[in-house]
């Protein structure tokens, strides 16, 4: 792992490579990234404010027509933010709500992206399946509660007709057992 002042320096260097700054703005800027490091080691905040995850933009923002776009980094272009979550950021829907105070009726996809789906449902009649499956479940419920009926009479009487007999002894079993009574 890097030390405090490496990863300062980094940080500096990255940041002088694309802004011009004199000797003592130099040496200023190393000395304040490395004791905002130092600070956030030590589990303080920087500059006596809250660390806190500020969203790169607002609710009405992110969630437009045709695209969702995440709050964290700001990418956009997705239909729907789950799958980007997860892989990105390591976050779950749920945690992600509550980061960014998303109430739960907003959908985490894009407005016409959730449209089409729904429509697409309407026409391969999902609602209606989903309407008879319940039916039938029900149903079956009410039966299963009712009181069971008894056996019917005449199945009692062919399970006593299907019994079979028991065989009979054999013919040589029945010698041997006189043969040896007589000795």
């Amino acid at each position: 792992m890097a030390t405090l002042i490496e990863m300062a320096s980094e940080i500096v260097s990255a940041h002088v490579s694309a802004n011009q700054m004199s000797t003592e703005e130099l040496l200023a800027e190393i000395q304040k990234v490395h004791a905002a490091l130092k600070s956030l080691e030590a589990g303080q905040t920087v500059e006596g404010g809250a660390f806190e995850a500020k969203p790169a933009l607002t609710i009405k923002q992110a969630f437009r027509k045709d695209e969702v776009i995440c709050m964290i980094c700001g990418k956009g272009g997705f239909k729907t933010l789950t799958r980007h979550l997860n892989q990105a950021h390591e976050l779950k829907p749920g945690q992600y709500r509550k980061q960014f105070n998303i109430p739960s009726s907003q959908s985490l996809t894009a407005k016409n992206y959730s449209e089409a789906r729904r429509q697409s449902a309407l026409d391969r009649g999902l609602g209606d399946n989903l309407a008879k499956a319940r039916k039938v479940r029900a149903e079956n419920i009410a039966a299963a509660k009712a009181p069971a009926k008894a056996a019917k009479p005449a199945k009692a009487i062919k399970a006593v007709k299907e019994e079979k007999p028991a065989k009979p002894a054999k013919a040589t079993t029945v010698v041997r057992k006189a043969a040896a009574k007589a000795k």
